[in-house]
């Protein structure tokens, strides 16, 4: 089961476990002797920590309601024996990845992670310096530049248009199709083609795998949560898995660079990525350390996981919330069709000006349901301490910016803060110049600083193609939902904000599908 509650009835064997095999010692939340002022905390547990005050709840959820009972923009949790300051306010944020963004620049780099990035040798969780520094030059004036991006346009157009045509063929049989793992492969074989240059025939090995190692990942394990206890990594077994997880995919990846390796590469638009990193990789002109096979595995691993997994959850969810305000829908649909119905189908360079209600659906998505609620952990590492809204952040202390908690902050959304409504956003609306591209604290979906996410083009290409274009030819019904207000709209739990139910839906076919 990969419910959320065998999860902590793990945790909890894990800790009584524990609790016989060795004496646990809390470390101690501040030093006397230099008078540390930390930030405020709920009471813990032996071993458990404040992990007892998440259990049941989605830990975003439960984070949320934990600092607004209290009143705590931030808070100090124990996640079994790791510190963790929870960031819960926009001011706060905004110290954290920008007034002192150097200092919490780095990632923890957990039992987990540590396995699955070859000791963080990739981008995403590279520990902040030099190595790092390249890495993620590589990917912004390489990999994932805004002319990079275009150059995959017709990859774009060619795999909308076949799940267009899939999802053509049912409507034409009046059949129900749950469109989740239709958005997941179209986002999947995007990526594929961008990196790889053409499909994998090890495809849904591969993103099995992937999905394993995001769940691994999320940090909710015994050996993530007691890293200092042989005990508890044993007992969980997430570090073998790991590894096993890791040895398929670069597996996978040894083969594919190897056939890239066999046959000359031009240099130019026509250059997928892994050419790109070999290429970066043979020249080695401005690298300060050489790249290694090691390293490019690391790299093309994030992109999948960054990129295909928040693609996929984000369309789901913009769907999901379309059929469940039906206004929405057909002021969408209409703005859409009204821009393409003559041409027959999207053109990707008219989206930016033809269809800017689009653009306010996409954004109140990220509000609601940013991919990663808790983004990716930062560490603290300024000796002893560095201070945030006049706290101390001791140094090795975990950071958690609960963005999910900030897209629902009334203090910032005054106006229905739950509710789906992308007229918030419009011209002359309260939260009319609200961006989600760094600069307002309040609107977070890719970070901000230093760490913020290289691939946000990248992805959002992808999100805004397929949504467009499925607008254009399909009406939606929900089956079986007589009033679109009860579409199931449950979370899983995960590092990722998926939905937990799948997205059944019936499309009605309006606009036909071109052929070429």
């Amino acid at each position: 089961m990969e419910d959320y509650v065998v999860v902590y009835l793990g945790l909890a064997l894990a800790s009584l476990l524990l609790l016989l095999a060795r004496r646990i010692r809390s470390p101690a939340p501040a030093d006397g002797k230099n008078q540390l002022r930390l930030p405020p905390g709920p009471w813990t547990l032996p071993v458990f920590g404040s992990m007892h005050h998440l259990a049941g709840q989605l830990p975003h959820r439960a984070m949320r309601d934990l600092a607004r009972r209290h009143g705590w923009p931030v808070m100090l949790l124990r996640l079994g024996e790791v510190p963790t300051l929870v960031v819960s306010s926009r001011e706060a944020a905004r110290e954290v990845m920008k007034t002192h963004d150097t200092s919490f620049a780095t990632r923890p780099l957990s039992s987990t992670v540590r396995v699955m990035t070859n000791g963080g040798r990739d981008i995403i969780f590279a520990p902040y310096g030099d190595h790092w520094r390249q890495m993620r030059k590589i990917a912004v004036t390489e990999l994932l530049t805004a002319r990079r991006v275009l150059s995959f346009r017709a990859i774009r157009e060619e795999e909308v248009r076949a799940m267009l045509r899939a999802v053509g063929a049912a409507a034409a049989a009046g059949e129900v199709i749950d469109m989740r793992p239709r958005l997941s492969a179209l986002v999947a074989d995007s990526t594929v083609r961008a990196v790889m240059g053409d499909r994998c025939k090890d495809r849904d090995l591969f993103l099995r795998e992937l999905d394993r190692s995001i769940e691994l990942v999320a940090g909710f394990n015994p050996a993530d949560l007691w890293p200092s206890s042989r005990l508890a990594v044993w007992a969980s077994g997430a570090v073998r898995r790991a590894e096993e997880c890791r040895d398929i995919v670069f597996g996978i990846l040894d083969r594919i660079i190897a056939e890239h390796q066999d046959r000359v590469a031009v240099a130019g638009d026509d250059e997928d990525l892994i050419d790109i990193l070999l290429r970066i990789q043979k020249d080695g002109a401005g690298l300060q350390f050489p790249l290694d096979m090691g390293d490019i595995k690391a790299v093309i691993f994030d992109i999948f996981g960054a990129g295909s997994e928040t693609s996929a959850t984000t369309l789901e969810w913009i769907i999901a919330e379309l059929v469940r305000n039906p206004k929405v829908m057909r002021r969408a649909t209409a703005e859409v069709r009204q821009a393409f119905e003559t041409n027959g189908a999207v053109v990707e360079d008219q989206l930016a000006t033809l269809v800017p209600y689009l653009h306010l659906v996409i954004r109140e998505t990220f509000r609601l349901h940013t991919p990663l609620p808790l983004l990716l952990p930062r560490e603290c590492q300024e000796a002893p301490a560095c201070k945030v809204l006049g706290y101390d952040v001791p140094r090795g202390t975990q950071v958690l910016v609960n963005v999910w908690a900030l897209g629902r902050d009334e203090r910032y959304w005054p106006e229905d803060p739950d509710a789906f409504r992308p007229e918030r956003f419009e011209a002359g609306a309260a939260a009319d110049g609200v961006d989600f591209r760094g600069v307002d604290f309040e609107l977070l979906p890719f970070g901000a600083g230093r760490r913020m996410c290289p691939g946000m083009g990248f992805g959002l290409a992808n999100v805004e193609l397929a949504l467009a274009s499925l607008l254009l030819h399909f009406d939606w019904e929900a089956p079986g939902v007589a009033d679109p207000a009860e579409f199931d709209m449950t979370e899983a739990f995960g590092m990722t904000s998926r939905r937990k139910a799948g997205l059944s839906l019936r499309p009605v076919l309006r606009l036909p599908i071109p052929d070429v």
